[in-house]
């Protein structure tokens, strides 16, 4: 792994006069696994630099064309050669155009100031143009990304390539009973720092207290604030390793800063060497410190009573500087590692959710406009059996949701289940989107999700037949998000439509405890011998002009044939179709049943039905064309392969009520058993997330 780190222009990396970024870059790639391979780029004057992995980047003067055109030219030579497989950019968004045209790079920007205030960052557009470009951006406290998420929808806000990773500092062992009687002020000595407040207020604390001194490290040409006091000491600007030293025997630190600081190493530094912090609530000062103590209202009078609480109360000073170095957790090392962990990350296809439970969005038509109509339906299924494996599941039925969401402004009601889609994801980040005939989802609405929220899975499932002649349009939805899935999943043999069975799996259609409750073989009293059900729609028992069904000229000849056998038909001659609780209770009226799917047979395809027939333990006749012959016994399921062949059999089961109860309910059991499901969703979440298992599904042959 190689990985390119790019500085800021003009940010020195060298000890005599190092700023924040290269101290932290400095830090942390001390600890890194891949130190080897990180090269740091930058441009320093200084002969001294902080590493050897640092290379300066030579500046020559050009007229008409700026320093840091000069000096991202440059670095795109070098990286060219170079060829890393990670860029990491620290505070210049505005680098990333100049950059992203590279290849087969992974894009990291850090930020370590104000969002709002860099070039390249300043405007929306600009802040969601980062996140389409880059892999990861890290913020240096909370305060730093939530100024970066500001008037941005939720959907970018809560994207995870949005991750914070505070800065850092080495820890040092201190004997607390060395510490020396010294307040310490480190950073710009202006007003915006606090500086004028530190001055007064430590002043007055000097003049009460005669055995305390001031200690201040900064520099400000801009501002003149001057304090005198013969224990008011300025030492003006010093290196970086020099003032840790002098943290070391201070007692009291303080950043009292009124503008909103990004973070604020001084008060993380005087942290970790066991000092008493006092600081302003303003930024990510609160995120520096474990144990401080916090100005809300800041004056002088309040940074003078803060101070002389703790000098008053030595106990309550020594449990202050105790606690933070106890609890101080921000360590080089600490943070070094969590970097090199999403570093990793980026050479895995997806982050995998560690959790055997996954967080799961079901995009399907859970019917809930027909108030239950169409409950019994294989997408609830699915999802029953998703939530018993203890798997958390948001659904969101597609279908229902552009019928309630039509407008002037949204005329089919898509635009609004797509962004329900998009909010879903930011605010419940799943581990999984399963789609089930979600044709209305949009191919750009995944692959905005896939570029703002990279670690998710993509799944479909498909229930209705999809050969190639027939049927081709159905086939089409199902390949309209084919590449985009990481797995699919369909009710047919792929292979027998043509489809990839290395991202294309066969599912049967699932049997539920809930849904499918019923054990017709106990039943006694039957008014039919023979039960049938169809439709041509949600409403519709009679086809549509210019359609045809072979499955009416089937069943009419089946009745001609069978004179003596009582037929319960529904979907036929104009009887509508019947749905719900309404079909499970003519179910019970029939001894049994036909499953009979549309068109020519494909191996293992059926409809629902068939989940609906054997899984309320009615003896069902399906046709051995589909081969489902090869997952269900003869002792099982009836298989009949002509129109004669399935009278004859309908004759001889209807004359032998005990073979009929046997045979039912050996089909019935193997259903329960072997594919509810609980089973089938088990078996897709393996293959989604490629969970090794030694497991052997029924139907995998």
């Amino acid at each position: 792994m190689k990985i390119s780190v790019l500085l800021p222009y003009k940010e020195n990396y060298s000890p005599t006069y190092s700023g924040a970024v290269s101290i932290f870059i400095h830090g942390v790639t001390k600890y890194s696994k891949y130190k080897t391979n990180i090269r740091i780029f930058g441009n320093t004057d200084l002969k001294d630099k902080l590493s050897r992995n640092y290379i300066n980047i030579p500046l020559e003067k050009k007229y008409f064309k700026s320093s840091t055109k000069i000096y991202l030219s440059n670095f795109l030579q070098i990286e060219e050669r170079r060829n890393s497989n990670i860029i990491e950019i620290h505070n210049r968004p505005k680098y990333l155009q100049s950059l992203k045209h590279l290849k087969n790079r992974k894009f990291v920007l850090y930020f370590h100031n104000d969002p709002l205030s860099l070039s390249g960052s300043e405007r929306v557009d600009e802040r969601i143009s980062l996140l389409n470009i880059c892999d990861k951006i890290i913020f240096n406290s909370n305060w730093t990304k939530n100024q970066f998420n500001k008037n941005l929808g939720k959907f970018y806000q809560n994207s995870t390539k949005s991750i914070v990773i505070h800065q850092s500092t080495n820890l040092k062992k201190i004997n607390l009973n060395k510490k020396k009687k010294i307040i310490t002020f480190v950073g710009k000595l202006n007003s915006s720092k606090g500086y004028d407040l530190f001055g007064k207020s430590v002043i007055k604390i000097l003049n009460k207290y005669k055995e305390w001194e001031a200690h201040v490290f900064g520099d400000e040409p801009r501002e003149q604030l001057i304090f005198k006091h013969p224990r008011f000491f300025n030492f003006g600007f010093k290196e970086h390793a020099f003032i840790l030293k002098h943290l070391e025997k201070s007692s009291i630190s303080i950043a009292c800063s009124r503008w909103e600081e990004p973070f604020g190493r001084s008060s993380l530094e005087a942290s970790s060497r066991g000092c008493a912090v006092i600081i302003s609530d303003k930024g990510g000062l609160k995120e520096t410190v474990t144990d401080p103590i916090i100005i809300k209202k800041l004056n002088y009078l309040s940074i003078y009573n803060s101070i002389k609480k703790l000098i008053d109360n030595k106990k309550m000073l020594k449990s202050m500087q105790s606690k933070c170095l106890k609890n101080f957790y921000l360590t080089d090392k600490f943070i070094s590692k969590k970097i090199d962990n999403y570093r990793e990350l980026f050479f895995k296809n997806h982050l995998v959710s560690k959790n055997k439970n996954k967080k799961i969005i079901h995009v399907t038509n859970f019917n809930l406009r027909h108030n239950a109509r169409l409950f019994y339906n294989t997408g609830r299924r699915i999802n029953n059996g998703l939530v018993r494996s203890f798997n958390s599941v948001v659904t969101l039925s597609d279908r229902d949701t552009v019928s309630y969401e039509k407008s002037i402004k949204d005329i089919t009601g898509s635009n609004s289940l797509n962004n329900k889609l998009l909010e879903m994801t930011a605010n419940f980040k799943p581990d999984l989107i399963l789609f089930g005939h979600a044709d209305m989802i949009s191919s750009e609405t995944i692959l905005k999700i896939k570029k703002f929220y990279p670690n998710i899975k993509f799944s479909q499932w498909f229930l209705d037949k999809m050969d190639n002649k027939d049927w081709l349009h159905n086939k089409k939805r199902f390949m309209d998000k084919f590449k985009l899935m990481d797995c699919n999943f369909c009710t047919t043999d792929p292979k027998a439509v043509k489809l990839d069975d290395k991202v294309c799996f066969y599912i049967p259609n699932p049997v539920d405890k809930a849904l499918d409750n019923l054990k017709i073989f106990n039943n006694k009293n039957f008014i039919y011998d023979i039960f049938f059900a169809m439709s041509h729609g949600v409403h519709r028992g009679v086809l549509k002009k210019g359609k045809v069904d072979f499955r009416e000229y089937f069943i009419k000849k089946l009745i001609n044939e069978n004179q003596n056998i009582k037929f319960d038909i529904y979907g036929i001659d104009n009887r509508q179709p019947i749905w719900s609780d309404e079909f499970k209770n003519k179910l019970q009226m029939s001894k049994m049943a036909l499953n009979l799917s549309q068109g020519k047979p494909l191996k293992f395809y059926s409809s629902d039905r068939i989940a609906q027939l054997i899984g309320n333990g009615i003896l069902t006749f399906v046709e051995r064309e589909t081969e489902l012959n090869r997952i269900f016994s003869d002792k099982e399921v009836v298989f009949y392969s002509n129109l004669g062949d399935l009278s004859k059999k309908i004759k001889k089961y209807s004359e032998n009520d005990s073979l009929r109860i046997k045979v039912s309910k050996a089909g019935y059991n193997k259903y329960h058993k072997h594919m509810n499901s609980n089973i089938v969703a088990e078996y897709m979440i393996n293959k989604i997330f490629k969970h090794k298992t030694n497991k052997k599904y029924i139907w995998e042959l």
